[in-house]
């Protein structure tokens, strides 16, 4: 088979795998088809275009877009995603933290007030909507200043979203807020969703609606694991980007746990699998370079 068939091959796979999972309900397609399709959309992208930083940005774009798909699908059955939800492990968690009283209580106790929506809490409302972008940036940095340094430190921020799909897949858990609206703690406000409504009037419904493809998606926090991630990649390449990357790192997980958005546990179990990746990432380098060995055979030239 040749290479430019190859090629074609790969562009129609990467259609695909952009197209089919977006209509994945209307066209019925089973969960295992649709994961397949969407996971293979980057190997098919790298294969397409010549090496270049447009083909790198791009490969990583069809990455992420394989694992929204993945986080937002356990969310397509929704009554089944309910029976399997898991409320109370995290609450038992975080009361041995806070010695009786989850750390979310204590600090909207200590610096909020039912009703009223500071500037703190619009500060780090606006610290947790930037994390939409924040990995990302890090990553366009790279490619920006250190381009050879940059498909190491994608691949190690892509398998923390990864793994972390695959756990939400495993074990759904709520957040706090959304076990104290359904009686399992005691009030918990969702500043966030407060904050928002001042801040962006009548367009925050349908900015939250957007954003919100599964809320059951807690445990372990991938806010808090990738944004670690990108410190570690940052300091990697000079000691100002990492200082800044582990400003926003801290800054963030203050945030979650202060807005009710997730527990001291899910930002503790984030950590651990952000260094289960960085320790085991060695160990995946030999299947790298083969991945890489592969598609260079049939990558076009520039």
């Amino acid at each position: 088979m040749s290479a430019r068939l190859v090629r074609r091959l790969a562009f129609g796979a990467a259609l695909a795998g952009f197209v089919l999972p977006a209509a994945r309900r209307r066209l019925s397609l089973p969960p295992a088809v649709t994961s397949v399709v969407a996971w293979q959309t980057p190997l098919s992208v790298a294969m397409v275009f010549p090496p270049s930083r447009a083909r790198s940005a791009a490969v990583y774009a069809a990455q992420m877009w394989a694992y929204v798909t993945h986080y937002e699908l356990p969310n397509d059955d929704p009554e089944a995603l309910l029976r399997r939800v898991h409320v109370n492990y995290p609450i038992r968690i975080d009361r041995a933290i806070g010695l009786g009283e989850i750390p979310t209580l204590r600090l909207q106790r200590a610096l909020g007030r039912p009703g009223h929506v500071y500037t703190h809490d619009k500060a780090l409302s606006i610290v947790h909507w930037s994390w939409f972008f924040a990995p990302h940036a890090a990553l366009g940095w790279i490619l920006w200043r250190h381009p050879a340094r940059v498909a190491e430190s994608a691949a190690r921020v892509a398998a923390v979203f990864d793994v972390g799909a695959a756990v939400y897949w495993l074990l759904p858990t709520a957040p706090p807020w959304w076990a104290a609206d359904r009686g399992s703690l005691p009030r918990v406000r969702r500043i966030m969703t407060e904050a928002g409504e001042r801040l962006w009037g009548r367009y925050w419904t349908r900015l939250y609606d957007s954003l919100s493809g599964n809320q059951l998606a807690a445990m372990p926090s991938l806010h808090f694991a990738t944004s670690v991630m990108a410190a570690h990649v940052l300091s990697d390449v000079g000691r100002a980007p990492g200082a800044v990357g582990w400003a926003y790192a801290g800054a963030l997980g203050f945030a979650l746990v202060y807005l009710g958005e997730h527990y001291v546990a899910d930002l503790i179990a984030g950590a651990l699998l952000t260094e289960g990746v960085r320790r085991t990432a060695p160990a995946a380098r030999p299947a790298a370079r083969a991945v890489r060995r592969l598609v260079r055979v049939v990558e076009p030239s520039l």
